[in-house]
């Protein structure tokens, strides 16, 4: 039986982690960069042991552990480095001349404290090191939990982080159910849990009893659609990609399709061709499902379809495979379609585009949507008729890869977002500040009690946009510029003149200071 991290050793690196914090260490822009640094060689000088661990948990191809794995967090190091002073920095905010020029307004960007970051079985390496490099760099203390069910990486990331990362700011933690409760039961200020809707909620829970913010990276039944006009072969061949991929245990794999009848038979022969191509190489190269329990439920859930295994199906418990599968005749109430799958099977649903979008919008919101076609309108009328954390069209996966731009999911799929500077902002606490000189004063000394309704004058909001009362729906436009900025610059001149005509009456002794 693994030995996992005692209570009181939990609460030893809880308390350092506070007490680095409250130091004042993990702010400073040297330590982070350094941190950061340090997990480039950490990784660069691992590769082969992180390739073994994966093989050996997952039976993940060295390519595939190459390609997201490594290069993922590779690429991630690099950016949080090259962007940390100006993601970091003060940002002066449009505020206007009185409040922004002269009051000096500016948001601080202040890392939120000591986060906790819970990792999941299937990418043990890249979901828990990602968002460690954006928390790292907002200048957080950090808590690791890595997977307890990918034994091996959990015993190599226990190791590597306690040999290159600094000890009073970052400390990895293990255990199981038990443990993670035990740990929950404590405060963190910001959370970030990757894993299943099920165990998220009860992150949630506990989470909300100390109104901690989180960030819940969560899954769902993520279709593809698959359409009359698409390119059937192209479709085909990456909808394999997604379900091979991993063996298909990925929270943005493809969990079903929805394919029109026009070219039903012709995908399915297609996906099956693929499969076969991608199951020619050595045995080695396919994942294996990561233990007896999601084995036996993905298994349980192929015997209990009403569909027809149309490709694949067989199986090895002992060895974790299960063959790539296709099954066709599936409707909405299918057993396969009750919960997200998670696993290297192809439930096909015959159905046009209306009636697939539909479809997915009588479900909970799906962490991505993958659309196969080749008109634009019908892309259109898809997106605008769904809602999703992310779409790739004509492709899978790949908007999880688009530089600067946040991922993440909605509704049940997840909230909150990382990836760039997103990342960043998910550890962050934006923190407004003004000071205004003192001679503003004059201007606003209406604003005390006993009030002088003469006053009021003061405080009328103007419409300078020229709308007018009455106008319909069709009378709005659209892409026009109606802010009246030429305006806007009047008041500037205005207030200037106000604050020239009062250090005149001071006889130049206007102050500009707060005091």
């Amino acid at each position: 039986m693994a030995s996992f991290t005692s209570p009181a050793e939990f609460q030893d690196a809880y308390n350092t982690l506070f007490r680095t914090f409250d130091s004042g260490k993990t702010k400073l822009l040297t330590w982070r960069k350094w941190q950061l640094q340090q997990m480039w060689w950490m990784i660069v000088d691992n590769e082969d042991s992180i390739v073994d661990a994966l093989k050996k948990d997952l039976n993940r191809h060295t390519f595939e552990t190459y390609s997201a794995d490594l290069l993922g967090i590779k690429r991630d190091i690099l950016e949080h480095i090259r962007n940390l002073e100006d993601w970091a920095a003060d940002e002066r905010p449009k505020a206007g001349l009185i409040l922004g020029t002269l009051s000096k307004a500016r948001v601080r960007r202040e890392p939120l404290g000591v986060a906790l970051i819970i990792a999941p079985w299937n990418f043990p390496m890249l979901l828990l090191f990602q968002p460690l490099i954006a928390a790292i760099t907002a200048g957080c203390a950090v808590m690791l939990k890595p997977s307890e069910l990918a034994v091996e990486s959990e015993k190599l990331v226990v190791r590597l982080v306690n040999e290159y990362l600094d000890p009073e700011a970052v400390r990895i933690v293990t255990g199981g159910p038990a443990e993670t409760s035990h740990i929950l039961e404590h405060r963190f200020n910001p959370i970030f849990f990757t894993g299943s809707g099920e165990i998220a909620q009860y992150v949630a829970t506990s989470a909300a009893k100390f109104l901690t913010p989180t960030v819940l990276e969560l899954g769902g039944q993520g279709p593809a659609i698959v359409t009359k006009t698409a390119n059937v072969d192209i479709a085909a061949k990456r909808v394999a990609f997604a379900k091979f991929f991993n063996a298909g245990q990925i929270c943005l794999t493809v969990n079903h399709c929805f394919v029109d009848p026009d070219v039903h038979d012709r995908f399915v022969q297609r996906l099956g061709y693929w499969f076969d191509q991608y199951l020619a190489g050595p045995k080695d190269g396919y994942s294996k499902i990561i233990n007896g329990n999601n084995f036996d439920r993905l298994t349980g859930m192929l015997r209990g379809t009403d569909g027809r295994v149309v490709y694949g199906g067989s199986t090895n418990r002992d060895e974790g495979f299960l063959h790539p599968s296709i099954v066709t005749g599936v409707t909405r109430k299918d057993a396969l379609l009750q919960e997200e799958l998670f696993g290297p099977i192809v439930p096909i649903i015959k159905a046009n585009t209306t009636d697939a979008y539909k479809t997915i919008r009588s479900m909970e919101h799906p962490l991505a949507i993958y659309i196969f076609s080749a008109d634009q309108a019908e892309i259109d009328e898809i997106l605008n008729n769904t809602n999703s954390g992310g779409v790739t069209i004509n492709d899978v996966i790949m908007h999880a890869s688009v530089p600067n731009a946040p991922f993440g999911g909605v509704g049940s799929s997840g909230h909150g977002y990382y990836h760039g500077q997103s990342g960043f902002l998910a550890f962050t606490h934006l923190r407004t500040v003004v000071a205004p000189p003192g001679w503003l004063e004059k201007l606003i000394g209406f604003r005390y009690p006993p009030y002088n309704m003469k006053n009021l004058a003061k405080l009328v909001a103007k419409n300078t946009l020229g709308f007018k009362k009455g106008e319909t729906m069709e009378d709005q436009k659209i892409g026009m510029s109606r802010a009246g900025g030429g305006k806007i610059w009047k008041v500037a001149v205005l207030v200037t003149g106000i604050g020239i005509l009062i250090d005149y009456k001071m006889n130049g002794k206007l102050r500009w200071n707060t005091a």
